[in-house]
């Protein structure tokens, strides 16, 4: 079995989707479940997990919406807003819905280094095991400092680190990413997504052989136990085929026994997104 344990599903617009610039050309269109459909079945890929993309209400409707029309999709992480007041009305609103698994909120992309560390999102955060719900870590490698000491505040949250944290692959630097990486793999409460790592690498120019590193260091830290597959499509199509980066991920863990491969691959996912495979 094999999960997609990290897309996203679109409709563009440049406003919302500003994110987007030139270089990335390729994915300024419409991405829907009728086309990762395609992309699944020719991998051979089981089921996916769907990702927020907006930072609204409305995106979390929406994914939750399309899961509920599609049977392949096996769970949603949506958002809500953690820092309000009324957070507590949010989550239950979405409590009878059994497909959402987990929320995210687009950390990286927030001024204040210190954001995750307000007392108002840590607030928001604390309710989320009530509702039996994972949280999406979404930052780039200098924020691992902050995240370190906000999973710390959270010891008995499911944390999942979106991308490896997203390190400076396209100028092949390891360190203090792999230093800080190595600190926090030591919550046991922490995964990890092997996912995004082509989009932090050069587009056109990126290797396999630069990828090894970072995917070493990951599988040293947190084990095959607490990593899952994820594709980042169609993110990833600015970089490589979805195919192509299954197969770079089974190659890299192809020396691992049967069971800890398909625990990469699929039964992590499962386990920790506490999904429900037949809908």
């Amino acid at each position: 079995m094999i999960i997609d344990s990290h897309h996203h599903f679109w409709i563009y617009n440049p406003v919302e989707y500003d994110w987007i610039d030139n270089d990335m050309g390729r994915i300024r269109g419409d991405f829907l479940p009728s086309t990762l459909k395609n992309e699944i079945t020719a991998a051979g890929v089981n089921g996916v997990i769907t990702i927020q993309a907006r930072q609204t209400i409305e995106e979390t409707e929406w994914i939750l919406q399309l899961a509920a029309e599609n049977d392949f999709i096996k769970g949603v992480v949506g958002w809500i807003p953690l820092v309000d007041e009324h957070v507590d009305d949010y989550l239950g609103k979405f409590q009878d819905d059994q497909n959402l698994k987990g929320i995210r909120h687009v950390l990286q992309e927030e001024p204040d280094p210190e954001y995750m560390l307000r007392n108002n999102f840590n607030r928001g955060i604390k309710l989320l095991s009530r509702y039996n719900l994972v949280y999406d870590i979404l930052i780039f490698e200098r924020q691992l400092t902050q995240t370190i000491e906000f999973v710390d505040n959270h010891p008995n949250q499911a944390f999942i680190l979106d991308h490896i944290a997203k390190p400076l692959i396209k100028d092949n630097i390891i360190n203090p990413w792999k230093k800080n990486i190595i600190e926090l793999a030591k919550r046991e409460n922490v995964c990890c997504k092997i996912s995004g790592m082509v989009t932090e690498a050069n587009y056109r120019n990126w290797t396999v052989e630069q990828l090894y590193p970072y995917l070493e260091t990951v599988l040293e830290t947190f084990g095959p136990e607490r990593l899952m597959f994820g594709s980042d499509w169609p993110v990833c199509q600015v970089a490589c085929e979805y195919n192509q980066w299954l197969d770079i991920v089974k190659e890299f863990i192809s020396g691992l026994s049967t069971r800890e491969q398909e625990n990469i691959m699929g039964l992590n996912a499962v386990r920790i997104y506490n999904l429900t495979l037949i809908k």
